[in-house]
């Protein structure tokens, strides 16, 4: 039976704890990425999303991103490798800090926002980013975009890898995703998002903005926990792939 994990972006609305939005986002996934002080998150709201996860059994990651809380690390910003390598560093770490209280240890890291697409086609970037999880760990999987050269960059500097797509953001012709600065950009409708997830789980293929059928392998699928509507996609998308015979199954070093 083919197995897949679905993942989600975390710990990044405290609105989304205080009212219950996030823990009804848990069951549906097996990979969480918790944003550890970059992008969004702080100590507490660190320490509150890995207790959720644990009681769902979700494998716990880090999302560390720019620091630009103005923008949600969703800016592109031009920095130096050492000073991307650094706060990479420090982010992570300093959630495997709260981990560890917590008895548990990491899976994985997945870059946020502007420092993943921007490490997309930037292997300087996507380099700078191993070298700050190499000062931390280097049995720990790295996450990337499906098809994307900073997966072979993650690979060349001795870390497990996990191809990434998406079933609530749209594609472009090269297999990049649509930027936000399109009104389309994300997938609200759960239906919507469903079919793109089993498409790419069991055919590889996703439908491009043109229409064009792009071929995708991914070993993980994301939904984003602050899209309106997270938890009914989510959980529509869950059912539909395990209708379709896929075995959801968290990531692993």
């Amino acid at each position: 039976m083919k197995r897949i994990d679905l993942n989600c972006d975390m710990g990044e609305l405290p609105e989304a704890l205080a009212d219950g939005t996030q823990e009804a986002l848990m069951p549906s996934f097996t990979s969480i990425n918790v944003a550890c002080g970059g992008h969004a998150g702080d100590e507490q709201t660190m320490k509150a999303t890995i207790e959720q996860a644990l009681r769902w059994n979700l494998a716990i990651g880090a999302h560390p991103g720019y620091p630009d809380r103005a923008n949600f690390g969703r800016l592109e910003m031009n920095l130096s490798p050492q000073a991307i390598s650094d706060f990479v560093y420090q982010q992570v770490r300093t959630l495997a800090g709260i981990a560890g209280q917590c008895g548990v240890q990491l899976t994985h890291v997945k870059p946020h926002g502007a420092l993943y697409n921007q490490a997309v086609h930037n292997r300087q970037l996507a380099q700078a980013i191993a070298d700050g999880v190499i000062r931390w760990r280097r049995d720990v999987v790295l996450v990337g975009l499906a098809g994307s050269p900073m997966l072979e960059v993650f690979r060349d500097a001795g870390f497990p890898i996990a191809a990434e797509a998406f079933a609530d953001r749209r594609y472009e012709p090269d297999g990049t995703l649509c930027s936000r600065k399109y009104e389309d950009a994300l997938i609200h409708d759960p239906g919507e998002a469903s079919r793109q997830a089993l498409s790419i789980a069991q055919t590889g293929i996703v439908t491009a903005r043109n229409g064009r059928q792009v071929a995708i392998t991914a070993q993980t699928i994301c939904i984003h926990g602050d899209t309106p509507g997270a938890p009914q996609i989510a959980a529509a998308v869950a059912k539909a792939l395990r209708d379709g015979g896929l075995t959801l199954t968290p990531l692993a070093p």
